[in-house]
């Protein structure tokens, strides 16, 4: 979801509570915080030796606190991404979630909706892949080919 989504959906209902619901359904326990609105970007080479162009994404920090009672409404949640633009050069950059619990983990925001008096936040899941696999394989090599050459130009 990009951030000029999540603002507009946000400021529909800013009442509402806000709930982090993870990939497999379980949710981040609602007394979690907001602490940190960031800007991310990301420049990298895969293993092939392509370029990839520059990845900017808004990351929002979660922290839980031992404040059980506390709860996030929708008009408190805009009003910290509103503070996050004197960090952020623009709102069409998608947004993840950053969640400790046991590793620190980065979920993509893949929906909001309103429930009644909650507003959810569905978080997607992340992988990992070899970008440079699918460009190997259309030349006849790649990551897991028979000869060592081929695999070490690729991986």
């Amino acid at each position: 979801m990009k951030l000029k989504e999540l603002k507009a959906t946000l400021a529909l209902h800013p009442d509402a509570i806000a709930r982090l619901i993870l990939p497999d359904g379980d949710e981040i326990p609602g007394h979690f915080h907001i602490t940190e609105v960031g800007h991310i970007t990301k420049r990298f080479i895969d293993c092939g030796g392509k370029i990839h162009e520059p990845t900017d994404t808004c990351l929002l920090q979660t922290w839980i606190g031992d404040d059980d009672d506390h709860r996030l409404k929708a008009g408190t949640f805009a009003k910290i991404l509103q503070l996050g633009d004197k960090v952020l050069p623009h709102d069409d950059m998608e947004v993840e979630v950053e969640y400790d619990c046991c590793v620190v983990a980065q979920y993509p925001i893949a929906s909001a909706h309103f429930t009644g008096t909650h507003f959810d936040l569905q978080l997607g899941a992340k992988r990992t892949a070899c970008l440079a696999r699918e460009r190997r394989q259309s030349e006849g090599s790649c990551c897991g080919s028979s000869g060592e050459a081929e695999r070490a130009a690729c991986c």
